[in-house]
């Protein structure tokens, strides 16, 4: 049946959204009871190109008349993703997205959460052309994805310096809306520099708030500037009553980069600890007698993990590193991936009513 994706589109006023709901947005529900694909797409953490360099921004091109022609100077470069995944009672779940294309011979960046889990993923161009993904590499971590189709001579979208966007810039949103065909939306920049918790111990950074309308399956489309270069990816919308007009892209200023790693090995490497945190809630507070009531409850060590090496245990609080507070699990990992792999830290943290001080040296974290 096509899922409801709520993780990322639909969330509450928490802004805590479910890691687990698996790939693509909605469409109405129906049941199928297809045979699962004999050779689904390889997600794999081998290198989609180790030699491909990331296209340079645009400088100096021309703000474009209206945005009927900035919808037609980025549509050509944009996809409709759909992705079957089948259940443990052998079910299809479909689901619709969105992406663009980066080069010329088939590389496509879309959301994370649209091909999560997905047994086929299907990438269908402006033109009509259908393609089978070959390859799929992600980071879950900034929600990003690279997929690969056998194509050449694609038309590849030009990308823009988001860092050069201002409050009240007009923007187009433009993707696979409902799964319906690719569409566009229009808007202003609301707010810049934005940082969403999108689950525990998960949050976006440096993101693009827009009142475009963003609906279900336009998750991994662009959002263009005035001169038709894509300055971000839509990524997370709220989705209530009596809430109108909040929706987020991922900043080309942040994914460019990790774009990039994607493509040329396949996964992501940043420095690692080796825990599973949550943020102290009063719930934890309650059942493990806390002695505070702020910061990175850790539920599990990973064995032979810096963290491990540490002396870390499930059960402890971690409330700074290195010089930086600690109160949220979120500030823990925007923190390690604040300094470099091999660099020595150290960490304060609470066992029981005992604060301690440790030492450790951060590695790579492990391929996916």
């Amino acid at each position: 049946m096509k899922r409801l994706n709520i993780k990322y589109l639909l969330f509450s006023l928490s802004l805590i959204l479910s890691l687990t709901l698996g790939a693509g947005c909605c469409l109405l529900p129906e049941i199928d009871f297809l045979p699962p694909p004999s050779s689904p797409p390889s997600h794999t953490a081998t290198p989609i190109d180790p030699d491909w360099t990331l296209p340079s921004i645009a400088n100096g091109a021309p703000v474009l008349p209206n945005i009927a022609d900035v919808v037609a100077n980025i549509k050509p470069s944009v996809v409709a993703i759909n992705t079957i995944t089948y259940n443990i009672l052998n079910r299809s779940e479909e689901g619709a997205g969105s992406g663009w294309i980066i080069d010329e011979d088939g590389i496509i960046i879309t959301n994370h959460h649209v091909v999560e889990g997905a047994d086929n993923i299907t990438i269908t161009l402006a033109n009509g052309e259908t393609f089978p993904a070959e390859a799929v590499c992600v980071d879950p971590l900034s929600d990003l994805a690279v997929v690969k189709i056998n194509a050449q001579n694609l038309p590849p979208a030009y990308i823009g310096d988001s860092s050069e966007l201002k409050v009240g810039d007009w923007v187009v949103a433009i993707g696979n809306s409902l799964g319906l065909g690719i569409s566009a939306t229009k808007g202003i920049v609301s707010c810049l520099g934005v940082s969403l918790p999108v689950s525990s111990g998960q949050t976006l950074y440096d993101l693009i708030q827009t009142d475009a309308a963003i609906n279900p399956g336009n998750s991994g489309g662009p959002l263009v500037n005035m001169k038709g270069e894509v300055v971000g990816i839509t990524s997370v919308k709220i989705a209530m009553v009596g809430v109108e007009g909040m929706g987020w892209a991922i900043s080309s200023k942040v994914a460019m980069p990790i774009i990039e790693e994607l493509i040329q090995n396949g996964y992501v490497a940043r420095p690692w600890l080796g825990v599973d945190v949550s943020n102290v809630s009063q719930y934890l507070v309650r059942k493990y007698d806390l002695a505070i009531d702020e910061g990175a409850f850790v539920h599990k060590v990973v064995a032979g993990s810096p963290a491990d090496e540490a002396g870390l245990v499930a059960g402890d609080v971690i409330v700074s590193f290195v010089d930086k507070e600690i109160t949220t699990a979120g500030e823990l990992v925007q923190a390690i991936h604040s300094y470099q792999i091999g660099q020595r830290v150290e960490m304060t943290y609470w066992r029981g009513n005992i604060k301690s001080i440790t030492y450790t040296t951060l590695i790579e974290s492990p391929p996916p």
